[in-house]
């Protein structure tokens, strides 16, 4: 299948324009960015970020079930 053709239904399926889309999967990767910046700096200083990154990727879990994005 086409790799337009594809992403139109991707972005169909998910109820969302191309652009609108892109906003959400840029928030998803900057909460992942986040949640991976937080855990490399509590692997050298365990007194930060002690429940940062795991807090963060549970809020992304929920907001993915919430939108129907996992099941």
């Amino acid at each position: 299948m086409n790799i337009f053709i594809k992403s139109k239904k991707h972005c169909e399926n998910a109820h969302e324009s191309y652009f609108k889309h892109m906003i959400v999967a840029l928030g998803v990767s900057f909460n992942l960015l986040n949640a991976s910046l937080m855990a490399a700096i509590h692997s050298v200083i365990p007194a930060l970020f002690e429940k940062g990154a795991s807090k963060k990727i549970i809020e992304l879990y929920e907001y993915l079930k919430l939108k129907k994005r996992i099941d």
